[in-house]
């Protein structure tokens, strides 16, 4: 599949300049297509002889990309939006052209030194150990179930064989992460989700409720407690030291899902509510989400990383060179040895990139201008008539309700909003009722912005 020097000449430059350009750019909203709209548009781009690569850019950037919608727009504030630096994006081109495997040290040792240097950063926020370590994986959904393996398979290995076709158990609580449920079913485990407070955090007292009345069989099944470091719909963080107290007391592996709010760590004016965090023996945190990376990047992290690669490790014949200390240090670090996956791209250097170029103050005080954000615009929420404040935010989500609105009525606002390319907001629920949710993780998104939506709700 070889071409011409002069169209891989003619081609590197159209993709390094729409890139570029794309980067220049505010952001333009855009929205979804449907299957009908997309075909008649783009026809079929999979053929025989090809479209040619400037034609097949020519679509991707006249169909395909306006019908997504832009997660670094500065009002896209869905679900948890995205914010990559300019110098992470760019790099991520560096690290597609580069082709660098990011399994073993051997194949990209250079590659994960950078990855393993911007892991500790996040291990030194959390107050981990200094032997603590990790990999970088897809997603929180790929963190915390690799971490759930390495805590079941520690229960495991302390039972001595007798819990090796036992069911285990985890403990959360009701406003953990869905991706903790969906653990519990690809590793065939079970899951005690406890009651929370009023704010939705973990309510110690259930917890410890749930647990004392458990059957003494099913508490010996119990192999991890998880707690949140920042809930995904309403952002609070978990009482982590007490959580830490009753997985000490149980003997059991102590997880943080900090997907979304981990990143509040590098926030000094949010740090105590992490308090117990240092006592996690894994902790995840997306930097795709809040600390300014492109798609996809969750820093998975261990107090004891030997533990996961016990758990993690795969054997095979070929495989045999990579767990041997030899010349080029080999067995010194493989990031295959700590997930559940083997080959894997070196997709944490985008963000050692990004922190590497701007130094960790720039990311301390980007954090800290989307909290302001946040919590200002939740004091303009309040003070607005029409609307109401549902809980008091702690750390950048801001849920609120439109008084007298209803679920048609939040969605059609919702839509006319991205039909006119103003904000892409969705509804959420909280206690069963229909409200509103903002998630301010972008620096570029500002007071004016929430403005504008306390407007068009009057």
């Amino acid at each position: 599949m070889h071409q011409r020097d002069t169209s891989v000449e003619v081609l590197t430059q159209a993709i390094v300049r729409y890139a570029v350009d794309r980067v220049r750019m505010e952001p333009p909203l855009d929205g979804p297509r449907t299957q009908a709209e997309l075909q008649a548009m783009a026809g079929s781009t999979i053929s025989e002889h090809g479209l040619g690569a400037l034609e097949a850019l020519r679509v991707f950037g006249d169909v395909l990309a306006p019908a997504c919608i832009s997660s670094d727009h500065p009002r896209f504030l869905s679900f948890v939006p995205a914010a990559p630096t300019e110098a992470s994006v760019l790099f991520d081109l560096v690290v597609g052209a580069s082709s660098i495997y990011g399994g073993s040290w051997l194949e990209g040792g250079g590659a994960v030194f950078a990855e393993n240097q911007a892991l500790r950063w996040i291990a030194d926020l959390a107050g981990m150990p200094a032997a603590a370590g990790g990999v970088f994986v897809t997603g929180g959904t790929a963190g915390n179930l690799s971490a759930l393996i390495v805590a079941r398979h520690r229960w495991r290995t302390k039972a001595g064989g007798r819990f090796d076709r036992t069911r285990g158990l985890i403990v959360s609580s009701k406003g953990a992460h869905s991706s903790i449920a969906l653990a519990c079913r690809a590793m065939d485990a079970d899951e005690v989700a406890v009651a929370s407070d009023a704010e939705g955090r973990l309510h110690v007292e259930n917890l410890r409720d749930a647990i004392a009345a458990m059957a003494p069989d099913d508490r010996e099944r119990i192999f991890a407690i998880v707690a949140t470091g920042g809930t995904t719909n309403a952002g609070v963080v978990d009482d982590l030291a007490a959580a830490a107290d009753i997985a000490a007391e149980l003997g059991v592996w102590f997880h943080v899902d900090g997907a979304y709010g981990g990143a509040g760590l590098a926030a000094p004016s949010v740090r105590d509510k992490f308090r117990g965090i240092e006592r996690a023996d894994s902790f995840i945190v997306d930097p795709h989400k809040w600390l300014f990376a492109p798609y996809d990047c969750c820093a998975l992290l261990y107090s004891d990383p030997t533990e996961a690669k016990v758990a993690h490790t795969q054997h095979a014949e070929y495989l045999d060179v990579l767990h041997t200390d030899g010349e080029h240090g080999a067995g010194e670090w493989n990031p295959s040895d700590y997930a559940h996956h083997l080959s894997r791209r070196a997709r944490g250097l985008p963000f050692w990139f990004s922190l590497a170029a701007y130094g960790t103050a720039a990311y301390r005080e980007a954090v800290e201008t989307t909290l302001r954000v946040a919590h200002e615009g939740a004091r303009l929420i309040a003070a607005a008539p029409h609307l109401e404040l549902v809980i008091e935010p702690e750390l950048s989500v801001v849920l609120f309700r439109r008084r007298g609105w209803g679920q048609a009525d939040y969605q059609a606002w919702s839509d006319r909003l991205l039909a006119e390319q103003v904000a892409f907001v969705v509804p959420t629920s909280w206690a069963g009722e229909p409200v509103l949710r903002i998630c301010v993780v972008n620096p570029r998104t500002t007071l004016d912005d929430i403005r504008l939506l306390i407007d068009s709700l009057q």
